[in-house]
């Protein structure tokens, strides 16, 4: 058989990779200058983030001339620790009995919250009944109405119960959430119906299939739901000022705004104060923060 003369400069082929450089070369050297360029961003954001945090430590453990003088330092060479004694000593702000006031009415509202809406939500997810994309719609409507809409006729309310400065007042009229309530919604129309459809051909009916099968495996929602009414709830400002009129029923909220209408500003305890009255909600961040992400996750709206 004639074989063909190959052509002259044309070269064949091969299918098998050459030894030789490939030709986009890339090192490890490449990438961890991509990486740490990736980070640049990340980093000055965190200390953007940071940089309240730091002024509220550095200004409480400094002394008045430090806060106010023109030469800055990075942190104080001797830090004052007494000024913590002093914010708890000081008898014009009882900043310890509004420490507690807030813990108080926090896990009270915290928990209400949790009780109703997980309740309101499942029953709007599971129970089937006319009506019921209505009522959900209702819900619905009352996230678009503006909380100063509501303010006075739920004061008027207050105030005709004789709910002033008490906790009665503080926490019963902020126990709904419709917020709350959709996320749970969200939550439960994912649930499993085969855990409940078991629970029912034992006998069970709604409300201990509720307790029973649903609550302890939602575990995550709750812990979201609930570290964001807390931390609502702590943060809380208008409410407390104007229904708590009685130093007793100050929370903490209020006993820092008291730093700022004095007629003499004390900076120190003002930062320290601050500084004092996030820890709270740190610690209940950093307990929960994987069932937080974990709810916030299975909560998602994608149904």
């Amino acid at each position: 058989m004639r074989r063909h003369p190959r052509r002259p400069g044309r070269l064949r082929h091969s299918r098998h990779p050459t030894n030789g450089p490939a030709p986009y070369p890339t090192s490890r050297a490449f990438h961890r200058l991509a990486r740490g360029l990736r980070l640049v961003p990340l980093i000055a954001l965190a200390g953007l983030f940071l940089l309240p945090f730091y002024l509220l430590v550095r200004n409480g453990l400094a002394a008045e001339a430090d806060i106010t003088g023109t030469d800055w330092t990075f942190f104080p060479d001797s830090p004052h620790w007494e000024n913590l004694r002093e914010l708890f000593d000081d008898s014009s702000v009882p900043m310890l009995h509004a420490l507690g006031n807030s813990a108080v009415i926090a896990v009270l509202t915290t928990a209400g919250t949790l009780l109703l809406a997980s309740l309101a939500g499942y029953g709007l997810a599971r129970i089937e009944y006319p009506y019921a994309n209505h009522v959900f719609y209702a819900f619905l409507v009352t996230l678009m109405i503006p909380s100063a809409v509501t303010f006075l006729p739920s004061f008027v309310l207050v105030s005709s119960l004789g709910w002033i400065s008490t906790l009665r007042g503080l926490i019963i009229p902020t126990l709904f959430s419709a917020f709350a309530v959709f996320l749970f919604r969200q939550y439960f129309l994912g649930f499993p119906r085969e855990l409940e459809d078991a629970a029912r051909v034992d006998g069970l009916g709604h409300w201990r299939t509720f307790w029973r099968i649903v609550v302890p495996n939602t575990r995550p929602v709750f812990a979201a739901v609930g570290a964001i009414v807390f931390i609502g709830s702590w943060n809380s400002f208008l409410w407390p000022l104007v229904i708590g009129q009685d130093r007793d029923a100050w929370t903490v909220q209020v006993a820092l705004a008291t730093f700022t209408t004095a007629q003499t500003v004390n900076l120190h305890e003002l930062f320290i104060a601050a500084a004092v009255s996030i820890l709270p909600l740190l610690v209940v961040f950093l307990v929960l923060q994987r069932q937080i992400v974990a709810g916030a996750e299975r909560s998602g709206i994608d149904d």
